[in-house]
């Protein structure tokens, strides 16, 4: 696949964002890096990057041929995961963009369920926010996306969803749990903890405080949802998950309760590829567990 190698050069110079430090990445000169791109940029008809004040960025050609390349890799994996199926030996890599929620509980269950069958596949996990997840989808960065509320769906294949109402994360004996209901205005009235503005479950918490009188006004802001359950222990005050994230201690120290409805919309949790791309097989079939287990949930 030597073929390849130039296309690995070009997204190289395009990550590092310089020619210099794509040639160190790579492990090569840097005046051999720009022989192989100015010879692939003669052979193609077009110059691929433009030069900016320290270094080069893609130009729009760049941009197509680069999306061309993941496209060809992706496509190459696809034959190879065949190829290893007729050997009755299932290979491949899967690469899936995730929010945080899925990390604790969820996903390193379904991954050691996928390996003890397939030991041959290999995972990369990305922790991304929604609206990263779905750029990773259409970089080919990521095979799968499993989001919170994601932001644009233009590209993005639903599927499955699975609906996640956002709960309270709070102490056993915060005055809080000994309410039948949990209204949106009591828990914005209580020191809270609560995520940052581009995950899911802020911007449902914001869009349903923009109807009241209430705001979000944390006094902590987090971009880790492992930080936000395990500070309620310390200081008494609540944060919000979705209940996928969350598993009861054993020593009965923390309390989950959902929002009311009548205040706060139950989001979605939402497992996606790339609209009409073709995944490898290993991604395929692993798609197909994560949307029967999100069934059983």
């Amino acid at each position: 696949m030597k073929h390849l190698q130039t296309f690995r050069l070009i997204e190289a110079a395009a990550r590092a964002g310089s020619m210099r430090r794509a040639a160190e990445d790579m492990n090569i000169t840097a005046s051999a890096l720009n022989r192989r791109i100015n010879r692939f940029e003669e052979e193609f008809g077009a110059a691929l990057f433009e030069r900016i004040p320290g270094g080069v960025r893609l130009n729009p050609a760049g941009e197509l041929v680069l999306h061309h390349y993941r496209g060809t890799l992706s496509d190459l994996s696809r034959v190879q995961g065949q190829v290893a199926d007729l050997s009755g030996e299932r290979r491949g890599h899967i690469s899936i963009a995730c929010s945080q929620a899925l990390l604790p509980y969820f996903l390193p269950r379904e991954i050691a369920r996928y390996r003890a069958e397939h030991p041959g596949v290999t995972f990369s996990v990305n922790v991304r926010d929604r609206s990263q997840a779905e750029q990773e989808l259409a970089s080919y960065s990521s095979d799968l996306a499993l989001v919170f509320e994601p932001i644009y769906l233009v590209d993005f294949e639903v599927l499955h969803v699975i609906p996640q109402p956002v709960n309270v994360v709070m102490r056993a004996d915060h005055p809080l749990a000994r309410k039948a209901e949990l209204r949106l205005r009591d828990c914005l009235d209580t020191p809270h903890v609560a995520p940052s503005v581009q995950y899911g479950v802020r911007h449902l918490l914001d869009f349903a405080a923009r109807r009241g009188t209430r705001r979000v006004a944390p006094v902590i802001e987090t971009e880790s949802f492992d930080l936000i359950r395990h500070y309620v222990l310390h200081e008494g005050v609540i944060g919000f998950q979705i209940p996928i994230g969350l598993k009861r201690p054993d020593d009965g120290s923390l309390l989950f309760r959902p929002i009311s409805e009548r205040d706060l919309p139950t989001g979605n949790l939402i497992l996606g590829q790339m609209r009409g791309r073709t995944l490898p097989v290993s991604s395929a079939r692993f798609a197909m567990q994560l949307a029967a287990a999100l069934r059983d949930i």
